[in-house]
């Protein structure tokens, strides 16, 4: 037999198996267009199982030695992105805008606190060189993380809409550098100020009076007070001490994860050190307004480290009466 017969028989007889496999297979085809039909009007795509698998936040096999890694979906972030970018941006936002006015309004209708009588001429030393150097650093660097804070919180719905997205990225790439390495410079002077002033901001009983007048800040009468006032002692416990050590620390907590934090750790710091941040700036405004628009002759006071004595005498009589004593 040549050949050519040979392969043409060959031929004959696979042509012969896939015509009889034909009906097997197309029926196998048929099954298999309907489950798969099935499957869609049961799971949807098909991705049902998959992403249900997925975030279930069961960690599953990697050699990244980091928490978490093997967990391919967390789905806590879906709170934390909800939360930061709702009522934390949106309420945070709007009392930004109300703190700000409410000052602005009470400058307009009652304008700064003056001396009710002439300066005197002799000055009477307030802050140390130390002290001042320790408030500016602060104060510096607090003003840094504030702006750069509020730029990446609030950027894309205030900035990016007038300088658009490549100026907007550009600032928030180096207001976040800035406000990374800033942090810890903040933390430093923190902790130098709380040593500085803790002292005299202790709560005694002269404080009542202040309570039950308001500080004068209405009704413009003269409120004896020590070295700091009821408010300014207020402002140093709640705002710099408890609100500054929770902003800073938390912001320890987010600069460096690589002590083992777990994302939902970093999300829940996260959101603590922006309400705190929010907050911590709300009552900074009213410090910053009374230390330089709101009471005539307060930035003065930091700027070169003395005051007038009638000025000591009228804002701070009892501190006034321990310098005349030579107690202060």
């Amino acid at each position: 037999m040549s050949t050519s017969r040979v392969y043409r028989l060959l031929a004959a007889a696979l042509l012969a198996a896939l015509i009889a496999l034909l009906p097997v297979a197309a029926a196998a085809v048929s099954d298999a267009a309907k489950a798969q039909q099935q499957q869609q009007q049961a799971q949807p795509l098909n991705n049902a199982p998959v992403w249900r698998e997925a975030r279930s936040e069961q960690a599953g096999f990697v050699t990244i030695k980091t928490p978490e890694a093997g967990v391919l979906i967390q789905s806590e972030g879906i709170t934390w992105r909800a939360l930061r970018n709702g009522p934390v941006t949106l309420y945070g936002g709007i009392l930004l805008l109300l703190v700000p006015s409410a000052i602005g309004l009470f400058y307009l209708r009652k304008g700064a606190l003056k001396l009710h009588e002439p300066p005197s001429g002799r000055m009477a030393q307030r802050f140390s060189a130390f002290e001042r150097v320790v408030h500016w650093g602060t104060a510096i660097s607090f003003v840094v993380l504030a702006l750069s804070g509020l730029a990446m919180l609030f950027g894309k719905h205030v900035v990016m809409p007038v300088i658009g997205h490549w100026l907007n990225s550009l600032l928030l790439i180096v207001g976040k550098n800035l406000h990374n390495f800033i942090g810890p410079v903040f933390l430093a002077f923190l902790v130098l100020m709380i040593v500085a002033f803790a002292r005299d901001n202790v709560w005694d009983n002269s404080d009542a009076l202040w309570i039950r007048k308001a500080g004068g800040l209405v009704s413009g009468e003269h409120v004896p007070s020590g070295r700091f006032n009821f408010g300014e002692k207020t402002w140093f416990w709640i705002g710099v001490t408890v609100l500054g050590l929770t902003v800073a620390g938390s912001g320890l907590v987010l600069d460096f994860p690589i002590f083992g934090q777990t994302r939902g750790l970093l999300q829940t710091v996260n959101l603590i050190h922006d309400v705190a941040a929010i907050v911590l700036i709300l009552l900074s405004l009213g410090h910053i307004y009374m230390g330089t628009l709101g009471v005539e002759g307060a930035l003065e006071s930091m700027k070169t480290g003395e005051v007038d004595e009638t000025w000591a005498k009228e804002h701070h009589e009892y501190w006034y009466d321990q310098i005349k004593a030579g107690k202060s």
